[in-house]
């Protein structure tokens, strides 16, 4: 019985040694570096050479031309108290409640822009952003293309970009509602919406 089983046995393993050895090598294709990876490469062969200067011009356009290849998108958006003064410079509202009569500001930050070459060796980007505001039942209640236009000229391509909102709704009754933007690239023809529900109160 012993004799039988390695007998039976030697076969299989002879083709399972044949069929690892007749394999063909697989090659494996090596990873595709992408912008931020050679911006990031660049940026520590700069570092190590004491040019802080060129360095951070290397990841500053590795992170800019990265931004560009991502979808279009809106990282932050929220109510604020005042008009921001710089990037992520701002006073955030701390609950999504107005009185009747006070005007709604947005901070609204877009990235994934594609910028395009504009006089004077600069380079431009162009969104437009659309407005719609709902009830809490979804009843449209206003609607409006390019509530904002805005262009930026630039001598390189920006990556922090950001912009402010204000939307009055005097008049509008006490309740709740949603206020939802649409985000245009001019540029690349694409598009994406945000939406940010708040409530109004009425004067005590």
């Amino acid at each position: 019985m012993p004799i039988t089983s390695a007998g039976c046995c030697r076969p299989l393993a002879a083709a399972f040694v044949s069929a690892l050895v007749t394999v063909a090598p697989v090659t494996v294709a090596p990873a595709m570096a992408g912008p931020l990876l050679d911006a990031a490469i660049e940026a520590e062969r700069l570092a190590a050479q004491n040019d802080a200067r060129g360095a951070f011009e290397a990841i500053r356009s590795g992170l800019a031309a990265f931004s560009q290849t991502l979808p279009l998108t809106v990282p932050r958006a929220l109510f604020v108290t005042e008009v921001p003064s710089a990037y992520r410079a701002y006073e955030a509202k701390a609950e999504p409640v107005f009185m009747t009569g006070e005007k709604l500001i947005t901070y609204v930050e877009v990235t994934g822009l594609k910028w395009q070459p504009a006089p004077d060796n600069r380079r431009q980007s162009h969104f437009t952003v659309d407005l719609e505001l709902t009830d809490d039942e979804g009843k449209t209640l206003a609607l409006q293309k390019e509530f904002g236009n805005f262009t930026f000229t630039a001598h390189s391509d920006a990556v922090e970009v950001y912009t402010h909102l204000t939307l009055d709704v005097a008049g509008a009754k006490p309740g709740g509602y949603v206020l939802r933007y649409t985000v245009n690239d001019v540029i690349a023809e694409r598009s994406t919406p945000f939406e940010l529900p708040f409530t109004l109160k009425g004067k005590s």
